[in-house]
């Protein structure tokens, strides 16, 4: 089918983008930089844009949404403007052209509310009870999305985990850079167990979710690689491929939390962001949270409902992160 995918110039979306020009779809791809997938057809611009994306949705059936404004910081009005408007925008455009499957990206952060989420499946997203601006706003995203949810365009969310994998400047080289500089604590030991999704698995299972989405739609799935581990290890084996110590040093997750708190306020301040180097604090609540809680799944209902399942490993998936870091040295 021709298929429309937004945001494929970042990690996980070049990796989703590829993914379906190699099931043989006509894949058209709206993002503010070039994708450079090979086989995707670029149309620059922002999901804001409501001419753009409605030039961009002519002739589609499927919609794979992946833009978004991620970040532990940031004005909430620009938030909303791309995890809510956007959405709304790309969702009219998809109902007009007549799109007949829609795929939302959401995250599990929507209904991560600051206790630990053990064995769960995709809990209710909650603007109202989740954990910062990023949260709130794809939770409401995601409502909106299933809102939409109808016999003429099916649509269907999925919430991948913590996507990982070689080539993450997001996630990967952050902590590596952090550990590099002794910067990475451990909250009350890292011994929260949580899921993580290795890239390749989260592009699969983005995929399966549009090619099911007949049979999945109307509902959200959070997508994992099924394998919760420590905190404390999952830390210690990106860093060793890396070729960096792991984080030691740990301090109690309360504190942790009141310092995300009130780094948060300064970094609110205007110009010290800049000043720290970065546009990204250090530490956020929402971020101690995430370190300190245990966050794992029960994915049977994702790889029934789906038709998917893992086929890397976390422990395959290392592996291949420390091949990328000795092929850079």
């Amino acid at each position: 089918m021709i298929v429309l995918i937004t945001g494929a110039s970042g990690f996980l979306g070049r990796a989703v983008a590829a993914e379906l020009v190699a099931a043989g779809h006509e894949v058209r791809a709206l993002q503010r930089r070039p994708s450079r997938v090979p086989g995707v057809t670029d149309v620059l611009g922002s999901v804001t844009d409501a001419a753009l994306v409605a030039r961009a949705a002519e002739g589609a059936e499927g919609v794979v949404h992946l833009a978004a404004k991620v970040s532990l910081a940031g004005e909430r009005e620009e938030f909303r403007l791309v995890n809510v408007e956007g959405t709304r925008t790309l969702l009219d455009a998809a109902e007009h052209a007549g799109v007949r499957r829609f795929v939302q990206v959401s995250s599990p952060s929507v209904a991560h509310l600051g206790a630990s989420l053990a064995g769960v499946g995709a809990e209710p997203a909650s603007p109202e009870h989740a954990r910062g601006d990023y949260a709130r706003t794809k939770a409401e995203g995601e409502l909106l999305a299933l809102s939409r949810d109808s016999a003429a365009m099916r649509v269907v969310a999925v919430r991948p985990h913590i996507v990982w994998g070689p080539g993450d400047t997001q996630l990967i080289e952050r902590i590596v850079d952090r550990a590099r500089r002794g910067r990475v604590p451990l909250l009350s030991g890292g011994t929260a167990l949580i899921d993580t999704t290795y890239v390749d698995n989260a592009a699969t299972g983005i995929v399966a979710a549009l090619h099911r989405a007949e049979h999945a739609h109307g509902n959200a799935y959070v997508l994992t690689n099924g394998e919760p581990r420590p905190v404390a290890d999952l830390l210690a084996g990106i860093c060793l491929a890396a070729g960096v110590r792991p984080p030691h040093r740990s301090i109690p997750a309360p504190l942790g939390r009141a310092a995300g708190a009130l780094i948060e306020r300064i970094w609110a301040i205007p110009g010290v962001a800049s000043r720290a180097g970065g546009d990204e604090p250090p530490m956020t609540r929402f971020l101690a949270e995430q370190l300190s809680t245990a966050h794992w799944f029960d994915q049977r209902d994702t790889r029934r409902d789906l038709d998917w399942m893992p086929t890397v490993s976390i422990d395959a998936g290392l592996r291949r992160l420390a091949e990328h870091y000795r092929a850079a040295r």
